[in-house]
């Protein structure tokens, strides 16, 4: 797998909804999280960032110590149908490796998906995990956090 690095075009394009719950979803989705895993920081990965332009996420903050989380969470088609607060934080990006940026995000969210199996799963998230899933599904609909910066002059800082 190849990741795709901001200004790339391809970033910007929207996902399409994933129809087809079948071995070559997981086989793509198992080759993804080893991806996901072999990069540093690597909490969450959207199919696009690859390549791939279907709704696919995997999100994983379990690894952040007093982290409320789920576990490893594979995404599928995901939705937020409900959100609730709202805080600023500082968000990097594996396509976006030269920079980190402050961007506002919902606190708690409600979140619809599917699993790899195609069966339908409603769960809450807060704080860091919903920040991630948040994150994460921008880049389904062809946005990156550099989309949602407060302020390009005051909120976005180059890697050290």
């Amino acid at each position: 797998m190849e990741l795709l690095i901001w200004p790339d075009e391809k970033l910007k394009q929207v996902s399409r909804t994933v129809n087809s719950f079948d071995n070559q979803l997981q086989c793509f989705v198992s080759e993804l999280d080893e991806f996901r895993q072999s990069q540093p920081g690597g909490v969450g990965i959207a199919a696009p960032q690859v390549g791939r332009f279907e709704r696919i996420v995997i999100i994983d903050v379990s690894a952040k110590k007093k982290t409320p989380a789920h576990g490893k969470l594979i995404l599928i088609n995901p939705e937020i149908t409900d959100w609730e607060g709202s805080s600023a934080g500082r968000e990097g990006c594996m396509s976006v490796p030269d920079y980190t940026g402050k961007v506002v995000r919902a606190k708690k969210i409600t979140l619809s998906f599917n699993d790899i199996y195609g069966k339908l799963h409603v769960i809450h998230c807060r704080d860091y995990e919903a920040r991630a899933v948040q994150h994460e599904i921008d880049h389904l609909d062809g946005l990156l956090f550099l989309d949602r910066l407060v302020s390009r002059q005051a909120d976005l800082f180059q890697r050290k």
